[in-house]
């Protein structure tokens, strides 16, 4: 069957939503190791400032958000036959991807010449990363434009997302059984390598898995090979870029998207970073006891997702997503409770009543992972329907840059925080008012970035039908 443009139409089923999500995979698992190892591997295994450990993160992060349009808009631009506009840039980062990662767990060096190699690999590594993440969120809208597929992709994508979280607390189990982390900083250096070269190995597997399983889709698409310039004969350089993230952030719903988002990844952030630094300090609990209770946080997470795509299909996305971060707020609150009691019993015990606590928090989470980002597709895609222009890559970006220039401030905040409560990286047991200073980092911190989130998206507007009624002129203007 052809298109009239004489395009082959190439079914979209199940075979190419998995090879399509599936490339989440080892690009999560990558990136949560890094998210929640780094700030403890160079504070606590290398031995390394807090407040320089977060500025190196900060510094790595806020060029991983000015890199998303740029790579973005060069996604746009990309005119290849066998491969289409956003395959080329995935392909080559999933090779670069792996070296690099390997490269940056291995720091041979000690002191002030560690910090530089970790500096240098981040940013390599986060340039890399945005070859391959931007214009993979990019493809989603382009292959996916349709509401409800748009909430089943993201689905897809969050699904293996999760599982690819989880994959560093299975690693950390399999490399680093029962270490008790804050004693065996050798032992474990050795662990975050292993745990590198298989991170490295799924980055690579599941990029190729994902870059030729769509490759088909990706050529059956309409103009798959026409650059911003062909199809709307404007000139765009780098100013124009940057003004355009302006002109992008002022209009209504992109802004509510990528500020509600960021300030709901801010509550991540705290769980990620400083959770281990909870769990070890704090709870004392085993790198085992850790790994479940990773699996239980994001096993409800990919659990949940059945449930969020049966709710959007009854209510809209906002209403959906606002429930899921209500139960997230929830999950946080009642994990709160078992930090009050935890010296009031073992680790032991108080382990498995934090385990249904994180579930739940899990649970509420999922929608966190799936939900903007459909929600980001349908603003993009009427945006696209009004200026006749396909910019996913670049809006995409502008997406990515928001919610990495958060964290960039974020993680430069919680490394003076953690100064400013005197942890002590080479103490295995920490004062009560360092334990204490923590737990408030991560309980308010989280609970405020979740609560600002909810009044953030509260005024999304965009509904179903707006949606639906732009799907049906243009199905319309292609008969």
């Amino acid at each position: 069957m052809k298109k009239k443009d004489g395009k082959k139409s190439v079914k979209f089923g199940v075979f190419t939503k998995l090879c399509y999500g599936v490339g989440n995979l080892g690009y999560g698992s990558m990136g949560q190791t890094v998210s929640s190892f780094i700030m403890f591997y160079a504070t606590s295994v290398l031995g390394l400032s807090g407040v320089l450990v977060g500025v190196m993160i900060a510094i790595t992060s806020l060029w991983d958000g000015i890199s998303d349009p740029l790579i973005g808009y060069l996604s746009d631009r990309t005119k290849n036959k066998l491969l289409g506009r956003r395959l080329p840039h995935m392909l080559f980062a999933s090779f670069t991807l792996a070296l690099c990662n390997i490269l940056l767990w291995l720091c041979p060096v000690k002191g002030n010449w560690a910090l530089l190699w970790l500096l240098v690999f981040l940013l390599l590594q986060e340039t890399f990363n945005t070859f391959f993440a931007t214009p993979y969120s990019a493809l989603c809208i382009d292959i996916a434009p349709d509401y409800n597929d748009q909430t089943k992709m993201q689905s897809f994508k969050s699904v293996f997302y999760i599982l690819g979280l989880i994959m560093p607390s299975i690693l950390m189990y399999i490399f680093m059984p029962s270490a008790s982390i804050g004693l065996q900083t050798q032992f474990n250096k050795e662990g975050y390598i292993y745990i590198a070269i298989v991170n490295s190995a799924l980055v690579l597997v599941c990029g190729l898995i994902s870059v030729f399983g769509t490759r088909k889709r990706v050529c059956a698409m309409p103009n798959y090979d026409k650059s911003i310039e062909e199809q709307s004969g404007k000139k765009q350089g780098l100013g124009k870029i940057i003004a355009g993230y302006f002109e992008t952030f002022k209009k209504r719903n992109f802004r509510i998207v990528m500020l509600g988002y960021s300030a709901a990844l801010i509550a991540s952030i705290f769980i990620t970073s400083v959770g281990m630094h909870l769990f070890t300090f704090c709870y004392h609990f085993s790198s085992t006891q850790i790994s479940i209770l990773m699996i239980c946080l994001f096993g409800g997470a990919i659990i949940s997702q059945l449930l969020w795509v049966q709710l959007v299909k009854k209510y809209d996305k906002k209403q959906t997503l606002i429930f899921a971060l209500c139960l997230l707020l929830v999950g946080i609150a009642i994990t709160s409770v078992t930090f009050l009691f935890r010296d009031y019993t073992t680790p032991n015990v108080i382990f498995y009543f934090v385990m249904p606590c994180l579930f739940v928090c899990g649970v509420g989470s999922g929608g966190l992972y799936s939900l903007p980002h459909a929600m980001y597709a349908d603003v993009v895609t009427l945006e696209q329907f009004k200026t006749k222009e396909n910019n996913s890559g670049r809006y995409t970006g502008y997406y990515t840059f928001t919610y990495n220039f958060t964290n960039s401030i974020v993680l430069l905040v919680i490394g003076v925080l953690l100064d400013l409560i005197k942890f002590d990286s080479t103490a295995p047991l920490q004062a009560m008012s360092v334990q204490t200073g923590l737990g408030k980092i991560v309980f308010f911190g989280s609970a405020i970035a979740i609560s600002v989130s909810i009044v953030i998206f509260s005024k999304y507007s965009i509904k179903r039908a707006d949606v639906l009624k732009v799907q049906i002129k243009e199905i319309e203007k292609r008969k």
